[in-house]
């Protein structure tokens, strides 16, 4: 049994209440909702959250009602992993044990239905510990990221011998991306971390790699969200 999940804390430094406001129609946190609801592969659903009318909200669509996640899982630095852990463990206390946890962020509505079950299929068919959505990064250490030494000189964040010269020759590196994660619910109750094991990328195009942390990434989600349905990628 697959459990979808969601987390959508309340608080928001860059656009405050950015979880439940409105994008292209709906609260943002509903085009992740609506994609986990239509997929036949999952048979329940979750949103972890200390915002009291985004869990009334969820539970109403028919999400688990496990309450409101710990004060100590509500801050801006509590890491992912314990929010899923607790997530998991408050989840599987209703359903019993689950298949896999697969995890969407709220803040990334530009994933299609197909970057689901992409993902999905990775994961069942390679069995790793966990399937993380990437893109390839628009910058490259080896060749267009640079940082600076003691003296304030600059240098390319990994250098190799000989130097990179063209970015078509260095080597790939990805963009660790919020669009769908699956992981395997034991690994995801014993690990302290999220790298501990083995961790495969499910590669995506990066002009659906957008999340919204900005103001301007809100404007910018919200025009790309309004080509998609446009075009019939997604339906609102």
């Amino acid at each position: 049994m697959i459990l979808g999940h969601i987390g959508a804390r309340k608080g928001s430094k860059g656009v405050p209440g950015k979880n439940f406001r409105l994008i292209c129609g709906k609260p943002l946190i509903d085009w992740s909702l609506d994609q986990l609801f239509a997929n036949p592969r999952v048979g329940a659903v979750v949103v972890s959250t200390d915002d009291e009318a985004i869990h009334d909200h969820a539970v109403r669509r028919g999400a688990l009602e496990i309450g409101l996640r710990p004060a100590e899982l509500a801050t801006d630095t509590a890491p992912k992993w314990g929010v899923w852990q607790h997530a998991l463990a408050a989840s599987e206390a209703i359903t019993g044990p689950v298949s896999a946890f697969l995890d969407l962020d709220c803040t990334s509505p530009l994933r299609l239905p197909e970057d689901i079950d992409g993902a999905l299929t990775l994961y069942e068919t390679e069995h790793p510990d966990m399937v993380m959505s990437v893109c390839e990064a628009r910058k490259n250490p080896y060749f267009n990221l640079v940082e600076p030494d003691a003296t304030g000189a600059l240098h390319v964040s990994k250098p190799l011998p000989g130097g990179v010269w063209a970015r078509q020759d260095a080597p790939v590196v990805y963009e660790h991306v919020g669009m769908v994660y699956v992981v395997d619910p034991q690994y995801l109750a014993h690990a302290s971390t999220i790298y501990e094991g083995r961790v495969i990328p499910y590669v995506l195009p990066s002009e659906r790699c957008h999340d919204i942390d900005t103001p301007y990434d809100m404007r910018l989600v919200e025009f790309l969200l309004s080509e998609q349905l446009k075009s019939g990628l997604v339906k609102a």
